[in-house]
């Protein structure tokens, strides 16, 4: 009698373009909860695609953010121009364990607890009207009253408000954030470009801490220059500017796909639109059930077992590095239900998605997240009721990202359907 051992399920190869993440998570996720993946430049890693997988695994005390527990990394294997490199090199809260976490959590936490963020309420709301009629007047300039809402709504709208918080001067907020894109989203990009926007980045966000030192303000970057902790010492300069490099991508690329998916998703479903305006779901419904449903993050790097670690019915071999699949755990029918793939603002436990995190990681800019969200989509909705997409959903261009998920262009018709 002869037994056959079926052979290995080959590793996934990561496509740097990226593109829209769904279809790959549904085929993964119905091999397991987790998937070993080949990142480009050859480096083998791990997916986790299963929400208790996820939550698991996130939370899981032997699970480290440091990248001194990846081998690969420290020992010559990986090249030091690997441009995925960005995410275990940084230096700052989302790259430390245990103490130094906490102490640098502590640091900028109290900006973003729920009370202080509601403080910012009539400034987002301030600069959410003005962007409005941004918005309205590009379109009403083009033939086809046409406007890009990521250009005119979707990005000024968080970038200035993490640009004001963090004291960073209105002229250097547009080229911020084509290099945090460069160096964070995007994942198609070549070693020496992603060298080239790493040093540029960290040179203007020098300049920028330079400008807060020799001139103190009310803001988030000289709190932290001035901060010290109870032994008296000071962030150093990489912690400065990692800290202040995670808060501004973290403050605003996340929350314009947040913004920007939550629009595609309410043009492509009228009737949960119209649930929004008559009052049978909240404007919070909506945010969240995007985070789930079509979440501003697919694959995020990265996390190190510090043992080999049981997950899912699959071992994750001590330090292997990891992603953590939002996009996928966010329509996975074993959590979410047979219709997963649904999008419906009234689902019961839909804020039980995991786009923000779990444990001591969980995003600290959470609640400033759902704030902007939650009023840019009031406003635009309540100001532009017939909003509608000007392209098919299908022909929108997506970000070249599997880290990132959304598109990179939104043009809209604020005033509805063109009229024949």
């Amino acid at each position: 009698m002869s037994t056959h051992t079926p052979a290995p399920t080959p590793a996934h190869v990561v496509d740097p373009a990226g593109g829209c993440p769904h279809a790959l998570n549904a085929g993964l996720r119905a091999r397991g909860p987790v998937a070993d993946i080949v990142l480009p430049g050859g480096v083998p890693a791990a997916v986790v695609l299963g929400h208790d997988a996820l939550k698991e695994f996130l939370s899981h005390p032997d699970v480290a953010k440091d990248a001194r527990h990846w081998p690969a990394l420290n020992d010559g294997t990986i090249p030091a121009d690997w441009p995925l490199r960005v995410f275990a090199n940084a230096q700052g809260m989302h790259t430390a364990d245990g103490a130094d976490h906490r102490r640098l959590r502590s640091l900028v936490g109290n900006a973003f607890t729920t009370r202080q963020v509601e403080r910012l309420r009539p400034r987002i709301e301030e600069l959410t009207a003005c962007l409005l009629d941004d918005l309205g007047r590009a379109a009403a300039e083009d033939p086809d009253g046409v406007a890009d809402l990521r250009t005119h709504f979707a990005l000024p709208l968080p970038m200035n408000v993490i640009c004001e918080l963090l004291g960073v001067d209105p002229e250097h907020r547009g080229r911020l954030h084509d290099l945090t894109y460069t160096v964070i989203i995007a994942t198609d990009t070549t070693p020496a470009e992603v060298m080239a926007a790493v040093r540029e980045l960290v040179e203007l966000l020098g300049t920028i801490a330079a400008a807060r030192r020799a001139a103190p303000g009310d803001d988030l970057t000289s709190a932290l220059i001035a901060a010290r902790d109870d032994d008296g010492d000071r962030l150093s300069e990489a912690e400065l500017i990692g800290t202040m490099r995670l808060m501004l991508v973290a403050g605003h690329e996340t929350t314009l796909n947040l913004i920007s998916n939550a629009v595609r998703a309410l043009c492509a479903h009228r009737d949960q639109l119209a649930l929004v305006l008559e009052g049978k779901a909240t404007w919070s419904d909506v945010v969240d059930e995007t985070l789930r449903w079509d979440g501003p993050v697919s694959w995020f790097p990265f996390r190190y077992p510090t043992r080999d670690l049981a997950l899912g019915g699959t071992v994750i071999p001590r330090g292997t590095p990891v992603l953590a699949g939002y996009t996928a755990a966010g329509r996975d029918e074993a959590f979410h239900g047979p219709d997963a793939d649904r999008f419906d603002v009234t689902r019961p436990g839909a804020a039980r998605h995991l786009s923000f995190g779990q444990g001591v990681h969980y995003c600290v800019g959470a609640p400033l997240a759902r704030l902007e969200a939650t009023i840019a989509l009031e406003h635009l909705f309540t100001r532009f009721p017939d909003l509608d997409l000007a392209v098919p959903e299908t022909e929108l261009p997506r970000q070249r990202s599997f880290i990132g998920n959304s598109v990179v262009a939104l043009p809209v018709r604020p005033a509805g359907p063109a009229r024949r």
